[in-house]
């Protein structure tokens, strides 16, 4: 496993730079005096003289890649700050000037077959996501599934915020699908710690979007300062492949990708403590099953908790829990997943596994 070095006084300090990965520094400065030899750098900027140096060293150089709106091989997962910057509230169509919208169109100019320049540097950029969000995550972190048409103000919504007041209480890092609905409603809720009508009230004023940047820039407009901890406990996974909707304000950090299919195989891979799956359409019923299928087979580990909160939705409405429960039959998965209405035997449950 290589080490990762992202500053200078690290390259400096390091003996031995065969098994580093060195990422995005300015090498042009000729006091920067460290054999290269076997090391792999990743977006440095280089001037002649160290271009001869590192050849000579036999490193291996992946070089900027010029003209994109995003970092390919950035270190750290995305804040909201970072996605939204240049965003001003009192003039909603000014979404359309921040990275997140800038990086979108891009995505979309190169189609679902990017030329291969675009294309590896998409592929870079997800790995480099991937790396960030190993490196962020700590313990056994719990993911919740749901609708993303949620709309603010409604029952569903204010129901998904108590959910993620009572994870954050119980002291779970809450991973979503980053997105908005139930993806923005229970971060909200661990961050707030309680149900707060006030600013469920606020939010509301803008329950929803439309695809248009004006419309998404009133529905960001409305989101209040909250509270974050030392240590992110909230963190989503979104994707520019639905860049039509944009992630959500109330997630602390989003590890965003292009590929959807490695954005839901991941969030999936790293909810370590298991999977809360409230009531959803389709996009939620796929990955109850590819959830299931890597519990089933123990593809990625012991098989973890999967909750259907909502009784008669995932029972009769869309009643994939029986079919999940009749699949479990006799093997390790089948005592770890609970179909209830009750929040607090939904805890109960995930503490059980972590403990």
């Amino acid at each position: 496993m290589r080490i990762e070095i992202t500053d200078l006084d690290q390259l400096r300090a390091a003996p031995d730079l065969r098994k580093a990965v060195i990422i995005g520094l300015d090498l042009t400065r000729e006091d920067v005096r460290v054999p290269f030899d076997g090391a792999l750098l990743l977006g440095c900027t280089l001037s002649e003289t160290m271009q001869r140096r590192v050849d000579a060293a036999g490193a291996l150089v992946f070089p900027v890649i010029p003209d994109l709106p995003y970092d390919v091989y950035r270190s750290r997962l995305y804040t909201p700050a970072e996605l939204f910057a240049g965003f001003d509230p009192a003039d909603p169509r000014s979404y359309a000037d921040t990275p997140d919208a800038e990086i979108y169109r891009h995505s979309k100019q190169q189609g679902h077959h990017p030329d291969p320049l675009h294309a590896l540097a998409e592929r870079l950029h997800d790995h480099s996501i991937t790396e960030a969000l190993d490196d962020t995550l700590t313990g056994s972190p719990i993911a919740v599934m749901g609708g993303h048409a949620l709309a603010r103000g409604s029952e569903g919504y204010r129901s998904a915020v108590a959910l993620g007041a009572a994870l954050g209480h119980a002291g779970f890092t809450v991973l979503t699908g980053g997105g908005p609905g139930a993806m923005e409603a229970v971060p909200l809720g661990v961050r707030l710690g309680e149900v707060n009508t006030d600013v469920l009230d606020a939010i509301a004023q803008a329950p929803s979007f439309g695809h248009d940047d004006e419309s998404i820039g009133r529905w960001l407009a409305v989101f209040p300062e909250i509270r974050s901890f030392d240590t992110p406990r909230t963190i989503g996974i979104p994707t520019w492949f639905y860049g039509h909707e944009p992630p959500n304000p109330a997630c602390e950090l989003h590890a965003k990708y292009f590929a959807n299919s490695v954005r839901e195989e991941g969030l999936l891979t790293v909810a370590t403590g298991g999977i809360v799956y409230t009531p959803g359409k389709a996009g939620t019923v796929q990955e109850v099953f590819q959830d299931f299928t890597q519990n089933y087979y123990g593809s990625v580990g012991p098989a973890a908790p999967m909750i259907f909160l909502g009784v008669d939705f995932w029972t009769d409405e869309v009643p994939a829990a029986p079919l999940v429960q009749k699949l479990a039959a006799g093997r390790e998965a089948e005592q770890w997943i609970l179909v209830t209405d009750d929040v607090d035997e939904a805890i109960a449950l995930l503490s059980k596994y972590q403990s």
